[in-house]
């Protein structure tokens, strides 16, 4: 049934909203909004039940007072404008509504309750180029579509890949088109935005068209053939001198045993020259890719379903061991970084915004440069709602300053290992976990096996369940490998 957007329905003398450029209207009026389900840079998801029906949607909320400037609130705009473009179309999330009141944003949109598309893959536990080849198929029609409506996402990634619910044949739906613009033929872009990973090279050289998105589906295709992404290093930095090197590893396992047609594929998908590189339609007309092609059927090898759920687990270990050595600091060693939060904090919201951390450190001598500024700033916000509050500043200043630090990290090792075992196990990073509120129902051997003996350039998986002091110290050294998507705008200089 279609529906009129709700703002057609409002009272006219309801006040215009200034972000939609609509009368504001209350979101709780239609929908009873529900418990969280996820977080992103600019906005928060929460399950919402329509209250004549009992269909449940998604709801994101972006909070008004994130939108900091005139670009922010354009952002948003064309978010709403790109999904009400984009609906309709089968492979696509479909918006139901936009709401704006006094606080905030608010995107009622279909519900995909079969979760990411990576977790299917691991869950199903083996599968063979012919699946990767009709996963892929439907991920580039999909690309096609928006293309051929002049849309290009810019931040394709397989978080964005949902199922619409849990049927084995339940449809892929691309999400999250918060970073999307509008094209037309010929025009070129030159914000730098994306996942680390999946950042194709014209991007990081500021001047890039639809083409970027063809390489993101082809990074996907990598690591969906072998369970880890083509350009890896310990750090942001690296992975995007790896880009933009540009060399891709086909004599490592698995590849020997990979069909030639999927590396050809995969070389197009991936080539540096955006001019050279095959558009969506020559893809999907690639011999290895169409159904009944080339692709064989013959399962993959068993090490690299293990890689992926290396690659695909969020490594929430790390993240509990970084508050633990927070909390591990001295009164002494931890105020001045109290006072410096509380001095930025120039509203007293408990929190931080881009434009208080720019003047608080303006305004007042610090021990940060602005280059680490700008990696605070990136690293600090660990839960992506766009503001810092104080255990995120804490830890992310913690971390630049005092990560390398035996004592700390051999504290907070002792913190997990309560049986003073020398070995953490499964039922202490569990109960670690639980303490800190972070524990999702994840098989904790899952996440233990990402860190034990974890390597990805030689790719040792060993399954011994527990993790020795030697392996918790290379974890807490390693770079982060989570680059989340950011908007970078001109905050980054060329590398």
């Amino acid at each position: 049934m279609v529906t009129s957007p709700p703002w057609k329905n409002s009272k006219s003398s309801a006040p215009m909203g200034p972000v939609l450029g609509r009368p504001m209207e209350d979101v709780t009026a239609t929908y009873t909004i529900g418990k969280e389900l996820g977080r992103g840079q600019f906005g928060v998801t929460y399950l919402c039940t329509d209250k004549e029906t009992g269909e449940q949607f998604a709801c994101k909320t972006i909070a008004k007072r994130k939108l900091v400037n005139k670009e922010d609130i354009e952002d948003v705009k064309r978010e709403v404008q790109l999904m009400q473009h984009l609906s309709g179309q089968p492979n696509i999330v479909d918006l139901k509504g936009a709401y704006e009141d006094k606080q905030s944003v608010h995107l009622v949109m279909e519900l995909c309750a079969g979760g990411e598309l990576f977790d299917r893959i691991i869950a199903k536990g083996h599968y063979t180029e012919r699946a990767a080849a009709s996963l892929l198929r439907t991920i580039v029609q999909i690309v096609h579509t928006f293309h051929n409506m002049g849309v290009i996402h810019r931040d394709l990634k397989p978080e964005n890949f949902l199922l619409l619910n849990t049927d084995e044949d339940a449809p892929l739906k691309v999400t999250d088109f918060g970073l999307s613009v509008f094209f037309k033929e010929g025009e070129t872009f030159r914000d730098i935005v994306g996942s680390a990973y999946y950042i194709a090279p014209e991007v990081l050289k500021r001047n890039y068209g639809p083409e970027v998105d063809i390489w993101s589906v082809g990074v996907m295709l990598y690591i969906l053939l072998s369970g880890v992404p083509p350009f890896w290093a310990e750090s942001e930095h690296g992975i995007f001198n790896a880009i933009l090197k540009g060399h891709i590893d086909f004599t490592s396992d698995p590849w020997p045993s990979i069909s030639p047609a999927a590396k050809d594929l995969v070389s197009n998908m991936l080539n540096s020259d955006p001019q050279k590189r095959l558009t969506a339609s020559e893809v999907l007309d690639h011999p290895w890719i169409k159904e009944d092609g080339e692709a064989p059927d013959k399962p993959l090898d068993n090490a690299v379903m293990n890689r992926l759920k290396q690659f695909r687990a969020m490594n929430q270990f790390k993240k509990v061991a970084l508050r633990v050595i927070a909390g591990c600091l001295s009164e002494e060693e931890i105020m001045g970084l109290k006072e410096m939060f509380r001095g930025m904090d120039a509203d007293n919201s408990g929190t931080i915004t881009i434009e208080e951390l720019k003047q608080g450190l303006a305004q007042q001598e610090t021990k940060i440069t602005e280059q680490e500024a700008q990696q605070l700033m990136e690293a600090a916000d660990a839960d992506g709602n766009g503001t810092i509050d104080y255990d995120e500043f804490i830890t992310a200043t913690m971390q630049m300053n005092r990560m390398n630090r035996e004592d700390h990290l051999y504290t907070a090792f002792q913190y997990f290992d309560k049986d003073n075992s020398g070995f953490i196990t499964t039922e202490e990073l569990e109960q670690a976990l639980r303490e800190f509120n972070m524990y999702d129902g994840r098989d904790m051997e899952e996440i233990l096996q990402e860190v034990d003996g974890d390597n990805y350039e030689e790719t040792v998986i060993m399954q011994d369940g527990r993790i020795n002091y030697d392996e918790f110290v290379a974890m807490m050294r390693k770079g982060s490998t989570e680059a989340a998507t950011k908007k970078r705008r001109d905050s980054m200089p060329l590398p």
